[in-house]
């Protein structure tokens, strides 16, 4: 039955929604006009719609007419084109039907959407009712089952493990000055940005403090540049990442760069922020993971833990509490403020093959 109520569909695009331009199309009163038009089900590339239909006449509907369009955004950059609108053709099938397709609908995206009940005439054309109203819905984020096909993704290209022994956060002075003088010595968290994939379900909601903790490969410490700042806070990995922390996978992404980032998240456990992570994103094991793991040293036998980060991609680390300067230093680097390679609100590349998965951006 799901599969029967599949909607399988033809893409037409039109300009504008007139049913005098369209050919093939003559009106017929009788056609109901679809009324009471719900939408559920509604996932990051797909939803269901229904609506109620006069029962005297629904052996005569043939197809329906859905007019999909996504909704105008104030602040969208005017140069770049604007999306044609898609008009969808479907047989009749018993309602709800399921629209599906990662080629017209993207994650977190307000569309609007009307229809038309149709009738196939014996000549080809068809005779359409009027258009219902116009509904507006959102699609949703990435699902877990989205987030696991990106992580494997990640997994093929992270590359051996390298040992590191601090994470580190790179700021203006200004920004140490402001957690010192006003929070109390603290480094609170804020929401994360729209870096990444479109559909992350941690971008605009999960609150957390950025940090990094790749090495240089020749040195094994942290590199001396940075894009977000030439003052560093340094903490001992072993504060942040720990047998009592949670670790999350929550993206993975590129910016028209042969540069990769994997974004993980690090929670406490039983913390706001865990409970967050648990139910949205994807748990990796912390001692046994592609990309950032936390073990002891069982060659030393003095129960020390031993760190590696992935060598062959960029990890962005979110840790979701907040953090005390006491527990770390602060201390100016030696290198340049790399702006170029900031990744504040960076737009994934839709085309990466090695990045994106069928499910819209």
């Amino acid at each position: 039955m799901y599969r029967q109520s599949m909607l399988l569909i033809t893409i037409q695009t039109y300009t504008k929604r007139n049913k005098s331009q369209d050919s093939g199309i003559v009106e017929m009163e009788e056609l109901p006009v679809p009324q009471n038009i719900k939408i559920s089900n509604i996932t990051c590339d797909s939803f269901k719609i229904c609506w109620d239909m006069e029962p005297r006449v629904k052996e005569r509907i043939t197809h329906y007419f859905i007019d999909l369009n996504k909704k105008e955004n104030k602040n969208s950059n005017k140069f770049k084109h604007k999306d044609v609108p898609t008009k969808l053709v479907a047989k009749a099938v018993p309602l709800p039907m399921t629209v599906r397709g990662h080629w017209f609908l993207s994650p977190r995206t307000e569309y609007t959407v009307a229809v038309q009940t149709a009738s196939k005439q014996s000549d080809g054309d068809y005779a359409v009712s009027e258009w219902s109203e116009i509904i507006d819905f959102t699609t949703a984020d990435y699902s877990t089952v989205h987030l696991t096909q990106l992580l494997e993704k990640a997994e093929v290209i992270a590359g051996r493990m390298l040992r590191f022994s601090v994470f580190y956060r790179n700021q203006n002075k200004e920004y140490f000055d402001q957690a010192r003088e006003v929070h109390g010595n603290h480094m609170l968290p804020a929401v994360k940005d729209n870096s990444g994939s479109h559909g992350s379900p941690i971008s605009g909601k999960l609150k957390g403090l950025y940090f990094s903790c790749n090495t240089e490969f020749n040195t094994g410490k942290p590199p001396q540049d940075s894009p977000y700042g030439r003052t560093r806070f340094e903490i001992q990995a072993e504060t942040l990442f720990n047998p009592k922390t949670n670790l999350y996978f929550g993206d993975f992404y590129c910016m028209y760069t042969a540069y990769h980032y994997v974004i993980l998240v690090l929670a406490p456990q039983g913390s706001p922020g865990d409970d967050f992570c648990k139910a949205k994103l994807q748990a990796l094991d912390i001692t046994n993971n592609h990309f950032l793991t936390c073990t002891v040293d069982e060659e030393a036998g003095d129960g020390a833990l031993v760190f590696r980060h992935a060598q062959d991609v960029i990890l962005e680390v979110i840790y979701t509490e907040p953090v005390d300067l006491v527990l770390g230093t602060v201390a100016e680097i030696s290198g340049h403020q790399l702006m170029s390679l900031s990744t504040v609100n960076a737009k994934k590349d839709p085309s990466c093959k090695t990045c994106n998965i069928s499910v819209g951006r």
